[in-house]
């Protein structure tokens, strides 16, 4: 499961809402939510077309996208 915390939070800094957001993408605003909350996976397209209208750099894509969630057992063993 990624981490979707960074996406989450350009979506409200860029649009102010998910809603906002979703329309301009032109998705519903249940696909946004599947994905922000780990149900569902989005193509290369897909995240292209986010990445334009949230003005992610190619570059800062994989921290947006693919940033793995750490749990906090797995936090808690890093710090021992």
């Amino acid at each position: 499961m990624y981490d979707t915390s960074k996406l989450r939070g350009r979506i409200i800094e860029k649009f102010g809402s998910q809603n906002e957001f979703a329309s301009t993408v032109k998705r519903s605003v249940s696909f946004v939510s599947q994905y922000l909350n780990g149900h569902t996976d989005l193509d290369q397209k897909t995240i292209g077309d986010w990445s334009s209208a949230l003005d992610i750099a190619v570059e800062d894509i994989p921290i947006f996208f693919f940033t793995k969630k750490v749990h906090e057992t797995e936090q808690k063993k890093g710090e021992g």
